[in-house]
C-alpha cells in the first residue's frame, strides 16, 4: 500500500506534502505475551519520527507501519521495540520463516521451564502443605524454589523491569513482584530465624506459594504459545498450492524452469493431474481443471482454447498449453494469500478481561502495599518496622495472581475438552470469549450445507424400457468417459450391483458426451446440444420431466438408443439431511443464516430454499465472500463463518468467528478458530452454547479469584488492627490465596458435567 505524501518532522508535528512517498509494511513481533504487550508495541512505534501510523495485532503477532522511509527505517522500529524486551524480524527476505522459527525456539524454551518447574515446584508444595515443621524444610524448599522462581522465571522479573522503565506495568510485574518478594523474606527468616523469634513472632516461609505461582504462570503461557503455533501454517499451505516448477516451450524444446522465472507471454504445459502454475489463457488442448480452490464448487470446469486458467488450480485428465498473463504476485493465488495473511493481521486485537482487570489491579496492590508499608511506619508504636513489614508483604502475598493466572486457563481447558467430546476443536480463548456474541452466521454451500460432491439423484427411462440392460450400457459408457460427472453416475450404478457390458466403437466426443455400439445399436449420452447434433427427438413426458429437473437447478444429461432419447439422468450436490435441522436451530436463536456460494443463481436459490435460508448470494469469489463480511461487520453485526475450502479461508480470516468442517481443505481448518470433526452443522449452535458457558465461568472464576482480595487485602493492611489489635498472619493469606486457586480450578471443572 503505497500512498503520495511527505513527512517533515518539525517541532513534533508532521507536515504533509505531495512530493515523497509513504511506504506500508508488516513486520513479525516476538516474545509479545498479552495484549497489554501489543498496546506497547504498537506505542513505541508510533513515537519514532517519520511514522505515520502503525498497528499491532496479538493474535497474528504481527505489526504494520505506515513510514516515510526518508526519515526513518526498520533498523529504528525494531531498536524501540528492543528497548521494552520485545523484538521486530526486519529480515525482508525471509521474515514469515524467521518468525517461524523464532516462534519454534520460544515455545521448545517455555516447554523446558514449564516442565522444570512444575517438577521443581511439586516436592516444595508438598513439603509446604505437610511437611512443614520437618528439621530441613526450608533449607531444602530453599534450594528447590530458587531455581524456579530467579531461572525458569526470570522472563517476568525481565519484562517487570523493561515495563518499568517506560513507566508501565502487567500482570508480569506483579508476578515479579509477589513471587519475588514472598521468596527473598523467606529466604531471610530461614536465614536468620532468630530476627522474628527475638520479637516473639514466627518465622514462616513462602517458598511454596512462590514456586506454584511461576510454574502455573507459565503452564498458562505455554497453552498459549501451542494455540498461537498454527497462525502461519495456513499462508504456508496456501503457497505450497503452487508448483515449485514449470514446463516452458520454446519452439519443439520443453524446458522445466523454476515457478519464479516465469515470465508474461511465456508458453507453458500443463500435464494431466499437475497443478496450473500461474495465471493466463489456454492456448492449445482440452482438459477440465478443478478450480474448488476459488469458486468452492466441486465440479472441474471445461477448459478449451482461449479460456483463463488460474494458479493453484488442478489439471484433470486431460493436457494443454497456456500463456502466462500473470505472474509472481500478481496472480489470483497470491492475491488471496496476501488477503488471508492482512485479513489475520488486521482484527483489533481483544483485550482479554484479565489484561483489563490487570491493568488496574497490579498498580493498585503495589500502592497499598506501599501506603500500608509507610503508615505503620509513621503510626505505628511498638514493633513499627516489624509490623509494616510483615503486612506490606502479607498484602502482596494475599494478592499473589495464582488464581488471576488460573482463571481464563483452567476455564478454557476444561471448555476445550468438553468441546472435543463434542467433535468441537478450538485453537484459542478468543473464540470462545467471542462466539457467544454471534448474531449472524455466514455458510458456505458446497460442502458445508451440502455433501461437497455430485451425486446421481434422479433416472428416468421411457415407459416399457428394458431398464437393466439400460443401466448395464449407461455404466459402459460413463466408465470409458473422461467427464467429471461420470465418476458419481458409476459410484451409483455400481452400488446397485449393475454389471458392464462390452461396448464397440466407443467415442469420446470432448465437451459434449459419449457415443458407442452395444448389440448393433447406437447409443448416445450426452447434453441437449449433442443430442440436437445427432438428431435425437423426445417424446413430451420425457421432455416435461427434463424442465422440472432443471428448474430445481440439477444437471440433467440426456441418454439415447439410435435416434430415439430413451432417458435422462440428473445429478447435484445434495443438501445434508441435517443441514435444515441446524439452520432451523441457528434462526430459533435470533440468529441471521446468510449463504454464500461461487456457484450459479438458479443453483443457490434452489438450495437455499431447501435448507430454509431467506439471505443467500450466488456467483461470489473468495474476496466478494471477505468483502461481504466485512461489510455486515461495519454495521455492528458480530459474524461467524462457516465454511470447508480453500476457497473460504479469506472470509474464514475476515469474520469474528471462523468455523471450518472437518471433512473439508487443510488450509480451511488451519485458518478457522474452531474446527468441526463432524460435518454435521448441529455442532455450530453447540459450539455457540459452550461459547457462553465457559465465558459465564471465567467470569465466576474471576469472582473467586478476587474475592478473597477484596476482603483479604484490607485486613492485611491492618485495617482491623486498631479495633480489635488483629493482624493477619502471612501464612493465613498464603492460604486464602491457594483456597481461591482451589475454587478457580473447582468451578471450571464443574464445565465438565454441564449440557450442550
Amino acid at each position: 500500500m503505497v500512498k503520495e505524501d511527505l513527512i517533515i518532522v518539525k517541532k513534533g508535528i508532521h507536515q504533509h506534502s505531495p512530493l515523497s512517498k509513504l511506504i506500508r509494511e508488516t513486520f513479525p513481533v516476538l516474545q509479545m505475551s498479552c495484549a497489554a504487550c501489543a498496546v506497547s508495541v504498537e506505542s513505541m512505534i508510533k513515537s519514532v519520527a517519520g511514522v505515520k501510523d502503525a498497528g499491532v495485532n496479538f493474535a497474528s503477532q504481527d505489526a504494520w507501519v505506515e513510514y516515510d522511509p526518508a526519515i526513518a527505517d526498520t533498523k529504528q522500529f525494531r531498536a524501540v521495540v528492543q528497548s521494552i524486551g520485545y523484538d521486530l524480524i526486519i529480515d525482508n527476505e525471509n521474515k514469515q520463516e524467521a518468525k517461524e522459527s523464532a516462534h519454534q525456539h520460544h515455545f521448545a524454551d517455555i516447554k523446558v521451564k514449564t516442565l522444570w518447574s512444575v517438577v521443581l515446584a511439586t516436592p516444595v508444595a508438598i513439603i509446604g502443605m505437610f511437611f512443614m515443621d520437618w528439621q530441613y524444610a526450608n533449607w531444602i524448599m530453599l534450594v528447590l524454589s530458587a531455581p524456579v522462581v530467579f531461572y525458569f522465571g526470570r522472563s517476568f522479573f525481565a519484562n517487570a523491569y523493561r515495563q518499568a522503565r517506560h513507566r508501565k506495568s502487567n500482570m508480569d510485574t506483579l508476578v515479579a513482584l509477589s513471587t519475588g518478594i514472598a521468596w527473598v523474606f523467606s529466604a531471610f527468616n530461614t536465614l536468620f530465624p532468630s530476627f522474628w523469634h527475638q520479637r516473639g513472632l514466627h518465622a514462616h516461609v513462602y517458598f511454596e506459594a512462590a514456586a506454584v505461582v511461576v510454574a502455573f504462570i507459565l503452564l498458562g503461557k505455554l497453552m498459549e504459545e501451542k494455540a498461537k503455533s498454527s497462525t502461519s501454517s495456513a499462508i504456508k499451505k496456501l503457497m505450497g498450492l503452487q508448483p515449485k516448477t514449470v514446463f516452458i516451450i520454446s519452439g519443439d524444446v520443453v524446458n522445466e524452469i523454476p515457478v519464479s522465472n516465469v515470465k508474461v507471454s511465456d508458453l507453458i504445459l500443463v500435464k494431466p493431474g499437475a497443478k496450473v502454475p500461474v495465471d493466463g489463457k489456454v492456448n492449445e488442448g482440452h482438459s477440465y481443471v478443478d478450480e474448488s480452490m476459488i469458486s468452492g464448487e466441486p465440479i472441474p470446469v471445461e477448459k478449451k482454447a482461449g479460456d483463463k486458467v488460474y494458479a493453484g488450480t488442478i489439471n484433470q485428465k486431460g493436457s494443454f498449453r497456456f500463456i502466462a498473463e500473470k505472474v509472481g504476485g500478481e496472480t489470483l493465488l497470491a492475491q488471496i494469500i496476501n488477503m488471508v495473511r492482512e485479513a489475520q493481521g488486521s482484527k483489533a486485537p481483544v483485550q482479554k478481561l484479565v489484561d483489563k482487570i490487570a491493568g488496574i489491579f497490579v498498580p493498585v496492590v503495589i500502592a497499598i502495599s506501599m501506603l500500608t508499608f509507610i503508615s505503620w511506619i509513621i503510626l505505628g508504636q511498638e514493633n513499627s518496622f516489624t509490623h509494616a513489614l510483615l503486612t506490606s508483604i502479607t498484602v502482596l502475598v494475599i494478592a499473589c495472581p495464582c488464581a488471576l493466572g488460573l482463571a481464563t486457563p483452567t476455564a478454557i481447558m476444561v471448555g476445550m475438552g468438553k468441546g472435543a467430546e463434542n467433535n468441537i476443536l478450538i485453537k484459542d480463548a478468543e473464540s470462545l470469549e467471542t462466539a457467544m456474541k454471534v448474531d449472524t452466521i455466514i455458510l458456505d454451500k458446497t460442502g458445508t450445507i451440502t455433501e461437497g460432491r455430485p451425486e446421481m439423484t434422479d433416472i428416468i427411462f421411457v415407459k416399457g424400457a428394458e431398464e437393466d440392460e439400460l443401466k448395464k450400457v449407461l455404466l459402459s459408457l460413463e466408465m470409458q468417459s473422461e467427464h467429471p460427472l461420470a465418476e458419481a453416475i458409476v459410484r451409483k450404478l455400481t452400488s446397485e450391483n449393475i454389471k458392464p457390458v462390452h461396448l464397440v466403437n466407443f467415442i469420446s466426443h470432448t465437451g459434449k458426451g459419449v457415443s458407442a455400439m452395444f448389440q448393433d445399436h447406437n447409443y448416445f449420452l450426452g447434453n441437449k446440444k449433442f443430442l440436437q447434433e445427432n438428431g435425437i427427438s423426445s417424446d413430451s413426458e420425457l421432455t416435461e420431466q427434463l424442465l422440472q429437473l432443471e428448474l430445481q437447478a440439477k444437471t440433467v444429461i440426456g441418454f439415447a438408443k439410435n435416434k430415439t432419447l430413451i432417458g435422462i439422468i440428473a445429478l447435484a450436490d445434495k443438501v445434508k439431511t441435517t443441514s435444515v435441522e441446524a439452520i432451523k436451530k441457528m434462526r430459533e436463536l435470533n440468529i441471521d443464516v446468510h449463504m454464500l456460494t461461487g456457484d450459479n443463481e438458479k443453483t443457490a436459490a434452489a438450495i437455499a430454499k431447501e435448507a430454509g435460508i431467506k439471505y443467500f448470494h450466488a456467483g461470489m469469489s473468495p474476496a466478494s465472500k471477505a468483502e461481504y463480511i466485512s461489510v455486515l461487520q461495519q454495521k455492528g453485526k458480530i459474524v461467524a463463518m462457516v465454511g470447508d475450502g480453500i476457497n473460504d479461508s479469506l472470509a474464514l480470516a475476515q469474520a469474528d468467528v471462523s468455523i471450518a468442517m472437518g471433512k473439508g481443505s487443510d488450509i480451511a481448518m488451519d485458518v478457522a478458530k474452531m474446527t468441526l470433526i463432524t460435518s454435521d452443522l448441529n455442532s455450530v449452535p453447540k459450539a455457540l452454547h459452550l461459547s457462553a458457558l465457559t465465558v459465564r465461568t471465567i467470569k465466576q472464576n474471576l469472582f473467586w479469584a478476587f474475592i478473597y482480595n477484596i476482603i483479604g487485602i484490607p485486613v492485611a493492611a491492618g485495617i482491623l488492627y486498631p479495633i480489635n489489635g488483629f493482624l493477619l498472619d502471612p501464612m493465613i493469606a498464603g492460604a486464602a490465596m491457594a483456597m481461591s486457586s482451589v475454587s478457580v480450578v473447582g468451578n471450571s471443572l464443574r464445565l465438565k458435567w454441564k449440557k450442550l
